[in-house]
């Protein structure tokens, strides 16, 4: 049976907390196995065992956890990031009276993937929202690392352009603290590449494939680590960057000194497109905020770029 969050203090010693009513049934998020079927929780059972509906990332890849645990029959919707506009009012209104779960392929559902907008939905709406703990790579990467958790930051996906992720890379590194990645496969040497050029010896945790058959773990430098993959590279990728590297981090640029740059290159016939490209490379910030602003700096005619 599903039983929801205790409000108060209530002994284990026999005493159960109180069943919600119809009217309190919550939407509950519900972590799911990373790869090890074994890693699902008792309570995550009982919601799925019981939640009128399932909201799934992908509806596939739910109906065959459903069907290892001998839970087929759900009413399944699936949620992601095309349909999240078109479909959270409808989720948030099912909630109202039954109980609701959401799950991702893979791990927490609402880390790099639009479930954050659908909590911030049911609490406007004051439907009630549970999150259950259960499996998170990043931070079990982050332990696997050995790099110092006194403090760290979970980045999600690098930048896919390379200057951008390149400046990614470098103010990571520039932190007094590890950061925390997911990447693609077909993407994980690039990303590599990138951080090798913006400094070769970064220390780099990578686990590939996390509580599944083929685990793999490795820890070196960009080229090291690289070298290690196979070809094709397969999987669920995260991966830790230690940072610590001051001298690393891009150093602060004033407002009139990027307009300046942006004056420079505009006198020199360049695309808004390439701009931003080159602004990027040479660390001055992500080349989508770059665009806007060169966009921006063009729309208020010469005098703004000479000014």
């Amino acid at each position: 049976m599903f039983v929801p969050a205790v409000r108060g203090n209530f002994h284990a010693s026999g005493c159960a907390p109180p069943r919600a009513e119809a009217a309190d049934m919550p939407l509950v998020f519900v972590p799911t196995p990373l790869g090890n079927l074994r890693d699902i929780t008792l309570r995550a059972l009982d919601v799925l065992r019981e939640a009128t509906l399932i909201v799934a990332e992908d509806s596939r890849v739910a109906r065959r956890l459903l069907s290892a645990y001998d839970l087929p029959g759900r009413e399944l919707w699936t949620y992601h990031e095309h349909n999240a506009a078109t479909t959270t009012a409808a989720i948030v209104e099912r909630a109202r009276g039954a109980l609701v779960a959401v799950v991702t392929d893979a791990g927490m559902p609402g880390i790099s993937d639009p479930g954050t907008a659908l909590v911030a939905a049911a609490r406007a709406a004051a439907v009630p929202v549970e999150v259950l703990p259960g499996p998170t790579a990043f931070a079990c990467a982050a332990v696997l690392s050995g790099f110092d958790l006194r403090r760290f930051a979970f980045e999600g996906f690098p930048p896919r352009g390379a200057g951008d992720r390149r400046a990614a890379f470098r103010a990571a590194l520039g932190r007094a603290q590890p950061t925390v990645w997911y990447e693609a496969p077909h993407r994980i040497r690039a990303a590599l590449a990138d951080l090798a050029t913006v400094e070769p010896g970064a220390r780099v945790f990578l686990l590939r494939e996390f509580t599944k058959l083929h685990e793999q773990q490795v820890a070196g430098t960009p080229a090291e680590v690289a070298a290690a993959l196979g070809e094709p590279v397969r999987g669920e990728i995260v991966f830790v960057l230690d940072g610590g590297r001051p001298e690393l981090a891009p150093a602060p640029t004033s407002a009139e000194a990027l307009d300046d740059a942006i004056a420079g290159l505009v006198e020199q016939g360049l695309t808004t497109s390439a701009i931003a490209k080159q602004l990027a490379e040479r660390g001055l910030g992500e080349r989508r905020h770059l665009y806007a602003r060169v966009s921006e700096r063009r729309r208020a005619g010469p005098a703004a770029t000479e000014a």
